[in-house]
């Protein structure tokens, strides 16, 4: 079969390897749509220290079960479409003892730690696949990374008194813009790109702010009456929006962080203590985030396939991956189509 595997180097191989065949409890999955992402750029960049070097990238899934192993529960059907849970956990840590497995301590993602799905075939354990529920299997590959964004909505807890204002406008940073519309918030878009900047507000977001506008602090004020935002998330990952998150969230204010800052980050802690801020990580997500975001696909009126910025062959995934590496700021997904 056709697997795609990166070098740390700057290098995408496509090579060939023998098709698994599923063990007890596993399911064989084909794929149809498997999206790079951000941490598969970061690891063709040489930028990723948790990846595996080699590695097979792909954790944002579409695909077609083919073949159940023994004990697969009946529910599962050959032909179905599914997206896949790309995390493990190990059961055994505070994270997994708190019903938080998906910050688990030795936790191993598809196509970071471990080879992940970027290729024809791959075995799961069946408690990793979910059904697709009649979605299109190209969002499918888009449920994973907006899974993210939706559970750093719930972790800060968005309700519809909200006011909430998501930094960065990429895959994730959309997820949370359309997370916390579903919760009935008031969402403002924040970024340097008024191209997504317009986007976000086809998706959820009823205003938006470029972020490098001197007008950016007065612009922030003005939607929110004075207060600024009770809830901030952060996507992009950065110093300046770090810092960015603790001076305009509101008093008594929430601020959930899903970037990771390539740095340690000097942040105003007198305005943690005199806001009382509640700063909260927000890591992968949980089964139930793949749910809601499946849900809502299935029932948004919003066209969300738009955020597929291209679909290329495996052998074409190369060259697409070198030029994403070349202007990264204007691409959203890029999935590779295996059929």
């Amino acid at each position: 079969m056709k697997a795609l595997r990166i070098y740390s180097r700057g290098e995408v191989e496509l090579f060939t390897q023998d098709a698994p065949t599923p063990s007890p409890g596993e399911i064989l999955l084909r794929m149809l749509y498997v999206g790079f992402c951000g941490s598969d750029l970061n690891t063709y960049r040489g930028r990723n220290a948790m990846a595996l070097d080699p590695v097979i990238p792909g954790h944002e899934i579409g695909a077609q079960v083919v073949a159940l192993g023994g004990g697969v529960p009946s529910s599962f059907k050959v032909g179905d479409i599914v997206t896949v849970i790309p995390y493990t956990s190990c059961g055994k840590c505070p994270s997994c003892l708190n019903h938080r497995e998906n910050a688990c301590r030795d936790n191993e993602t598809l196509g970071v730690q471990r080879n992940g799905a970027m290729r024809e075939y791959i075995c799961l354990p069946w408690q990793k696949v979910l059904p697709s529920g009649g979605l299109d299997p190209r969002l499918c590959a888009l449920v994973e990374p907006m899974s993210v964004g939706f559970h750093a909505v719930r972790r800060a807890g968005v309700g519809p008194a909200d006011s909430v204002m998501v930094i960065g406008c990429g895959m994730v940073g959309m997820g949370a813009i359309m997370g916390a519309y579903a919760r009935g918030a008031k969402v403002i878009a924040a970024d340097i790109d008024d191209e997504k900047l317009s986007e976000a507000l086809t998706l959820g977001a009823s205003h938006s702010v470029n972020t490098l506008s001197p007008s950016a602090h007065q612009t922030i004020s003005d939607i929110t009456g004075g207060d600024g935002p009770s809830v901030i998330i952060e996507a992009v990952g950065s110093v300046p929006t770090y810092r960015l998150a603790i001076q305009e969230v509101a008093f008594t204010g929430r601020v959930a962080c899903i970037g990771y800052a390539p740095t340690d980050v000097a942040i105003p802690t007198g305005l943690i203590v005199k806001k009382e801020l509640d700063v909260r990580g927000s890591r992968n997500a949980m089964p139930e985030d793949f749910a809601a975001v499946r849900d809502f696909l299935s029932s948004t009126s919003f066209d969300v396939a738009k955020l597929i910025s291209k679909v290329v062959s495996p052998e074409e995934a190369p060259s697409a991956m070198k030029e994403w590496a070349s202007d990264p700021g204007k691409v959203f997904r890029i999935l590779v189509q295996f059929q």
